[in-house]
């Protein structure tokens, strides 16, 4: 950080990001908490629960495209805004559905609303901080996703036992409206802000990239999709988003059928997982930020983090001998944490090669094919877990899927590597 005459404002937007993201996390998490009980509630099976996962990322998949575009064109406060609007309203919602239907109804207008929150909050990460803090900034953002899913199995089930079901939803939800207020009252872009120093204002553009031009001419999708910056992006989302997506909806179920886990309990082991990714995030974020502050060049430093991530993802494969939970425990809290220190730096790449203005687009479509992707691969959870339960043996659908989480990484690092060997940022 910079000292105190220089200013520090643009770490209050960073808690802003935070506090938001865990809202978001939080938000979503609550179903597979509750899974349980909703089977019982609702008769869900294995393949029901994998098509509502898949209404949610398919719909997230589309938001992350309107959202993105309509960011760019509006501004990261009125963008987030509308975002956080639509996904509390539809998390609230939740509480007054009676059929599967109905829940796929509102899990996708979730999906929808909370597509909005990265890519505003890259861009915002963007516009507040100069390239070498902004894996630091990322990382402390993207932490939020850690704790909200950290919070959410202590909070959930307590709400669970204390009133039922349709109240957490109803409580979890509302969380949004009152961050609503203080974004609302401390956000705005350097250039209009009144609390930021000329100080601070400079060294957040002393990396030489300029502030974008409030008028700035709109890039089309059709140009960024014939660049190599944005597949970068996109490869790396579309190879590793479904995993972080399986430790989200999934691993309630798999402590539960494996270990015969008590979901109507606050939950230790969950929170330890989660609790593990904060670490990732942030030291992920860090790492980059220290190889760059130590003289890196910027793109050496994120894809020396990303391989670091791919081989700390690898021990999963090894879940299967976990002898007890605690050790399952263990293996999966190290790879769960890799995912975020991968995610901080695979969304941080995307500031280091487009300009400011294309930031949320370039975010926007790789978060699409990503959440394409994500949308997909509960089909195969579900489906896996479906045929294995039948065979009295789900444990075994366990260990195929987690082959692939602990093979996915390393095949993102070889393209992402690939692509980047001679890449320069563009200039759009």
């Amino acid at each position: 950080m910079t000292n105190a005459k220089t200013g520090n404002y643009r770490w209050v937007v960073c808690a802003l990001l935070f506090f938001a993201t865990t809202i978001n996390y939080i938000d979503r998490q609550v179903i597979g908490l509750l899974k349980p009980t909703l089977e019982k509630e609702f008769s869900w099976t294995e393949s029901d629960y994998g098509n509502i996962v898949m209404v949610f990322a398919s719909c997230y998949a589309l938001g992350y495209i309107i959202f993105g575009n309509f960011i760019d064109k509006i501004g990261t406060k009125l963008g987030y805004t509308i975002s956080i609007v639509v996904w509390s309203i539809a998390a609230m919602l939740h509480a007054l559905v009676k059929s599967t239907f109905g829940f796929s109804v509102v899990r996708g207008l979730l999906g929808l609303g909370e597509a909005g929150n990265f890519p505003a909050a890259v861009k915002a990460v963007a516009e507040w901080f100069p390239k070498k803090e902004r894996a630091l900034a990322t990382g402390i953002f993207n932490s939020g996703t850690s704790i909200g899913a950290v919070v959410a199995p202590i909070l959930v089930p307590w709400i669970l036992g204390v009133y039922g079901w349709q109240e957490a939803f109803l409580i979890t939800g509302a969380i949004g409206f009152i961050w609503l207020i203080f974004w609302w009252f401390f956000y705005e872009i350097p250039s209009r802000h009144k609390k930021i120093t000329p100080a601070e204002f400079d060294y957040i553009h002393s990396d030489n990239e300029p502030a974008p031009a409030e008028n700035s001419k709109q890039i089309k999708w059709s140009r960024l999709l014939g660049i190599k910056q944005t597949w970068v992006f996109i490869l790396g989302k579309v190879l590793t988003d479904p995993v972080w997506w399986f430790f989200l909806f999934w691993l309630p179920s798999y402590f539960a059928t494996t270990f015969n886990l008590d979901l109507k309990k606050p939950s230790l082991h969950l929170a330890i997982v989660y609790t593990a990714t904060t670490f990732g995030s942030i030291g992920g974020g860090y790492l980059s930020s220290y190889l760059i502050k130590r003289g890196w060049p910027v793109l050496k430093a994120r894809k020396a983090t990303l391989l670091v991530v791919a081989f700390t993802v690898l021990p999963i494969i090894g879940a299967r001998y976990a002898p007890n939970i605690w050790a399952a425990v263990g293996i999966i809290s190290l790879a769960a944490a890799a995912h975020q220190a991968w995610s901080a730096n695979i969304f941080t790449i995307v500031s280091d090669i487009v300009p400011k203005k294309a930031v949320s687009s370039v975010v926007g479509i790789g978060g699409m094919a990503g959440s394409i992707a994500s949308a997909l691969f509960p089909l195969l959870v579900g489906t896996l877990l479906d045929s294995y339960k039948a065979a009295g043996n789900i444990s075994a659908g366990y260990n195929i899927l987690f082959i692939i989480c602990g093979l996915a990484y390393f095949v993102a690092w070889f393209i992402v590597h690939f692509l980047t060997s001679r890449l320069k940022p563009v200039d759009l």
